[in-house]
């Protein structure tokens, strides 16, 4: 018989274990790193997420502003006709597209706390300057321009999330920052009120770009001094705690974002354009913007056709603006949460655009009906965040999620270009062919995210069963930049 066969059963009891357990060295040392975690994350969270959140709040109103200017005489001040407001609309989305996959390559070779800073500057300096344009040619060239220097944002934004955070953190944080779009819109309607009640020389709409971009120029000055460009050159970060984030990131993130080290490499350019989830994301992109950019440029157009006075349209969609904050937190934070219902929400968020798309098209309900209608669109913005979440935790390989990041932001740009198209100057203000569409949209992300479920669930259950050799070759072992498909012991989220 064994020594620890022949202990009295009293050693035993829960009261001795759980003293033991408490004084064992192993037990502090645990405890205490766990303890140190949490407080190096929030210490990230606190520095990271506000400069993101704020950031987001003036990329969407930079954008939206558009809608309230058209109601408050930006069309007939610029002197605009037909479905050249249209044209105006979408040539943001040009510039979007024309610089997203450039801006990607810079993304990973500058550093990118001081890249995204100088874009908002020079934002903020162009959407101040839109004051001043007074025909279609000069608003056009105007939007192209931010559309360039806003493109740099998202696609920096996922590239921070995934320097800093876990797989299992990135839902939550990608949620959060991107919210500020949605809470973008509430200020943007509040302010937008208070603007267009300014009497002077200078139009209300002219004030709206004045005062926004100089706030969004401001912001980007500040934003120089406090956002930091990697992990390992961030100042609010002791030693410790640097060399803590560096290695839990390397061990349970999406792979090596140092861009000192990484090298662009051609073969994960090939394995992204040939991975089937990279085409999937790509129509789940494009269906969720045909409809955002229509709502988002026409919105209070839409509002006006149903009654309301100018000043009016930009409070009754305050409401709009609060669902939509609500479901992208919520939603981030389920996601964070639950490993394997991203997919389930991403369907869960576009049921009620279907449904709300659907009763402002029918021409027989009342005005009461289809302003409540024109709320169930608002849950429709919570998909990009959702679909963006599993791109970033489901794609490793620097070059590989850069390429990802760039194929899917032009899908976003494709689809937001779209969607202006869809409403019809001839149709106002019940623009039917645009509902129809966003119904429809709205209709194929219901099939396209079960169809991602059904396809990473695949590839997990193939994972379990077998250890096959890559379908890339392998890398080698010493690399540390390696892909998903190279991964193994990787299981996708679902």
């Amino acid at each position: 018989m064994s020594k620890a066969d022949e202990e009295p059963l009293e050693a035993f009891s829960p009261t001795t274990a759980s003293s033991n357990l408490l004084s064992s060295p192993s037990f502090h040392t645990s405890q205490t790193d766990a303890i140190f975690a949490r407080r190096v994350l929030r210490k990230i969270d606190w520095r990271l997420m506000p400069i993101m959140f704020i950031t987001y709040n003036f990329n969407f109103i930079d954008k939206v502003i558009l809608s309230s200017a058209a109601v408050f005489g930006l069309r007939d001040d610029t002197h605009l006709v037909g479905q050249q407001y249209s044209w105006v609309s979408s040539a943001f989305y040009f510039g979007y597209l024309a610089w997203t996959y450039p801006t990607t390559l810079l993304i990973q070779r500058l550093p990118v706390g001081r890249y995204i800073s100088i874009n908002t500057i020079v934002w903020g300096l162009i959407v101040a300057c839109t004051a001043l344009r007074t025909d279609f040619k000069s608003l056009i060239s105007v939007r192209f321009l931010l559309g360039m220097v806003e493109s740099t944002t998202t696609p920096a934004f996922i590239f921070v999330t995934s320097m800093w955070y876990t797989r299992q953190e990135i839902p939550l944080r990608t949620g959060t920052w991107f919210a500020g779009n949605s809470f973008g819109g509430f200020v943007a309607s509040v302010l937008a009120y208070a603007i267009g009640r300014i009497e002077s020389s200078i139009a209300p709409w002219q004030w709206l770009f004045i005062i926004f971009g100089v706030s969004t120029g401001l912001w980007g000055m500040i934003m120089l001094f406090i956002l930091p460009d990697s992990i390992e050159s961030s100042r609010f970060l002791d030693k410790e705690e640097r060399e803590h984030i560096l290695n839990k990131v390397a061990q349970e993130g999406t792979g090596k974002t140092n861009r000192t080290t990484s090298t662009w490499k051609s073969e994960q350019v090939i394995e992204c354009l040939i991975d089937p989830k990279t085409w999937i994301l790509f129509g789940i992109s494009i269906c969720t913007q045909i409809p955002n950019s229509g709502t988002q440029n026409f919105g209070n157009l839409v509002l006006e056709g149903f009654g309301f006075t100018s000043l009016q349209t930009t409070l009754v969609g305050i409401p709009s603006s609060f669902i939509a904050f609500s479901t992208i937190l919520i939603t981030g934070w389920l996601a964070g949460k639950y490993d394997n219902i991203t997919c389930y929400l991403i369907v869960i968020v576009v049921l009620a655009p279907v449904a709300g798309s659907a009763l402002i098209y029918s021409s027989k309900v009342s005005q009461g009906v289809k302003l409540f209608a024109y709320y169930l669109l608002a849950t429709g913005s919570g998909a990009l965040p959702l679909s963006m979440s599993l791109m970033t935790t489901n794609y490793k390989g620097v070059t590989k999620k850069m390429t990802v990041t760039a194929i899917l932001f032009l899908a976003y740009c494709a689809g937001n270009i779209a969607g202006p198209q869809f409403f019809k100057t001839s149709e106002a203000p019940t623009y039917s062919t645009a509902f129809r569409s966003i119904m429809i949209c709205y209709a194929l992300v219901i099939v396209e995210a079960l169809g991602l479920r059904l396809y990473l669930s695949r590839m997990n259950e193939r994972r379990r069963q077998s250890a096959e050799v890559p379908i890339i070759t392998k890398a080698n072992d010493s690399d540390e930049d390696i892909t998903d498909w190279q991964s193994y012991d990787m299981l996708y989220r679902l």
